[in-house]
């Protein structure tokens, strides 16, 4: 059974960074491209971030370049997101994905498997 546990979400203040994290199991991790999505309440859950299987590539929504940053760590299956600078319009519930191909990263569609969720929300 695969599952994807993100944790690290929580109430912060802008300004600050946070670290979000997602545990695989049930796959072979390191075979897989990884991704992050968010969904702001009243919104469509929206492309943040994905990272190639061996890491050697990374790619992000345009609005995050610069703030956001995806890294991983195939040897304990474990996909991050250092989210810094953080404004109140990046409050959302993040969820990973992994998929097994590298084309249309931006597309939802495309990922097999989801997580429930890390609620991160950012106070003015």
């Amino acid at each position: 059974q695969v599952q994807l546990v993100e944790s690290g979400g929580e109430l912060v203040q802008a300004g600050i960074s946070l670290r979000l994290s997602c545990v695989a199991s049930g796959i072979t991790f390191s075979t897989y491209t990884m991704g992050w999505f968010r969904q702001a309440p009243g919104k469509e859950r929206e492309f943040a971030a994905a990272i190639t299987w061996n890491g050697r590539n990374t790619f992000y929504a345009d609005s995050l370049k610069g703030r956001f940053t995806i890294s991983r760590d195939n040897a304990k299956n474990t996909v991050y997101l250092q989210m810094d600078s953080l404004k109140p319009e990046d409050t959302a519930t993040y969820y990973c994905a992994a998929r097994r191909s590298s084309s249309y990263l931006q597309d939802s569609t495309r990922y097999a498997y989801w997580g429930q969720g890390t609620q991160v929300t950012v106070s003015s």
